[in-house]
């Protein structure tokens, strides 16, 4: 399950042209890093699925609610 939500995420910024690259910095999980005018977020990814989001603007925090990814699309 992890794998596919990593998969689709990454398919879906590539279709909206945005940048991000790649990284492993924590044991068992895949981080994206997604560069947007004025934000930047941190999205890790581990293998049973689970996703931490943290979104460097006016406010920060680590999020766990997947949800909170579409709103990248918007």
């Amino acid at each position: 399950m992890g794998m596919k939500v990593l998969l689709h995420f990454i398919q879906k910024l590539e279709r909206h042209k945005i940048h991000y690259s790649i990284e492993h910095n924590r044991d068992e999980f895949i981080m994206v890093l997604v560069s947007i005018p004025g934000q930047r977020w941190e999205v890790e990814f581990d293998e049973r699925g689970n996703v931490e989001i943290e979104i460097f603007k006016d406010s920060t925090g680590v999020l766990s609610d997947i949800t909170i990814l579409d709103s990248l699309f918007e």
